[in-house]
C-alpha cells in the first residue's frame, strides 16, 4: 500500500508538473478564445454575384485606420477564384470594396499579407495549388510578380506538384516560408528576396497525426512571436474525405522544432482558416472557413 501511494504520489507531481508547463508555453491569451459576436460577421452574398460564396483562408491586416480584409470568392458556375477586399473600423462590421473583385483576370486564393516598407507582398495559391507573389502601394492594385521557386537543400527544385497554403514570416532579416503539400505536412524554406526560397530542411517541420485531430491534414496559416517563443496556428483535419477541419496552435524555439497544444483543436465545429490578430486586450482569432467568425481571448 505505501508503495502505491508513493506511484500515486509521483504520478501526481509530473502531471502537475506537465500541467504547469503547457500553461507556461500555452498561455490562455493565445489558446482560449470565446465568441466575440455569436453569428458570423462576414459571408458569400448568397446570391448570383463573383463572391456568391467565400472559401480558403483569407487574410485581416489590423493598422492604425482600422481593419484590412483580403477574401477569396467564387460561384457555383465559375471554377476560378477571385480576389476581394474590405475594410472596417472595429473588425466586426465590414464593407466590402467598390471595385471587387480587385483582380479579376487571376486565379487567387489561400491569401497571405505582409507589409515590407511602404509596400505590401500578397502569396497566394493560383490554379494548380501553387504559390506565386504579388505586390501593392495601396492594397487594392497588384501587380503579379510570378511563382516563388523553392528549392531542396541540395539546391535542386522541389518536385512538382502543389505547394500552398502560404504563411511567411520575418525573422532577422530573413523570411520563412511554411507551406504544405497536398496537405500532408508543413514544410518551412527561408528567403532574402521574397521569391527564392530554399528549404530549411527537405523533410515537413510539422506533420499530421498521430493525433486523431489532425490525422488526415494540416496547413499552416499564421506564425507570431510571443514572449520568447512562435505560435503556429493551423488547421487541421480527422477525415478522410476532409469533410470538416478545425482551428490548432503548436509552439516552437526555433521554427523547426514544434510541440502541439495538448488540448487541440481550439475552435472545431468546422471553423479554420485561423488568424490572430492583436486586440485592445489580449487577442482575437478570426476563423475565416467558409464564413469568418471573430473570437476574443479570455
Amino acid at each position: 500500500m505505501k508503495n502505491q501511494n508513493s506511484l500515486r504520489y509521483i504520478f501526481a507531481l509530473f502531471f502537475l508538473s506537465f500541467a504547469a508547463h503547457c500553461q507556461y508555453i500555452f498561455p490562455d491569451v493565445l489558446v482560449k478564445f470565446k465568441p466575440l459576436v455569436q453569428e458570423a460577421i462576414f459571408t458569400g452574398t448568397g446570391s448570383p454575384t463573383w463572391d456568391e460564396q467565400i472559401r480558403e483562408r483569407g487574410y485581416i491586416l489590423k493598422e492604425k485606420d482600422g481593419y484590412h480584409m483580403w477574401y477569396t470568392g467564387y460561384t457555383k458556375n465559375d471554377p476560378v477564384k477571385h480576389l476581394g477586399y474590405a475594410t472596417s473600423k472595429d473588425g466586426i462590421q465590414w464593407k466590402r470594396h467598390a471595385s471587387n473583385p480587385i483582380n479579376p483576370q487571376q486565379w487567387i486564393e489561400d491569401v497571405f499579407v505582409i507589409k515590407k516598407g511602404s509596400k505590401y507582398y500578397m502569396f497566394a495559391e493560383g490554379k494548380g495549388d501553387t504559390t506565386h507573389l504579388l505586390v501593392s502601394a495601396n492594397k487594392t492594385d497588384w501587380k503579379a510578380l510570378g511563382n516563388i521557386r523553392i528549392k531542396k537543400t541540395n539546391g535542386q527544385p522541389i518536385e512538382k506538384g502543389a505547394f500552398g497554403t502560404p504563411c511567411v514570416i520575418a525573422v532577422k532579416g530573413l523570411y520563412y516560408l511554411f507551406y504544405e503539400r497536398d496537405d500532408l505536412g508543413i514544410w518551412l524554406a527561408k528567403s532574402k528576396n521574397l521569391i527564392d526560397w530554399v528549404n530549411v530542411q527537405d523533410q515537413p517541420v510539422l506533420n499530421k497525426g498521430p493525433e486523431p485531430y489532425d490525422l488526415y491534414g494540416v496547413a499552416m496559416n499564421q506564425v507570431i512571436y510571443y514572449q520568447g517563443y512562435y505560435y503556429g496556428y493551423y488547421h487541421a483535419t480527422a477525415y478522410k474525405d476532409w469533410r470538416e477541419w478545425s482551428s490548432n496552435v503548436a509552439v516552437s524555439k526555433d521554427l523547426i522544432h514544434w510541440t502541439k497544444y495538448p488540448q487541440n483543436p481550439i475552435i472545431g465545429n468546422n471553423q479554420s482558416s485561423n488568424i490572430i490578430v492583436p486586440a485592445q486586450q489580449g487577442f482575437r482569432l478570426y476563423t475565416m472557413h467558409s464564413q469568418v467568425h471573430v473570437y476574443q481571448s479570455n
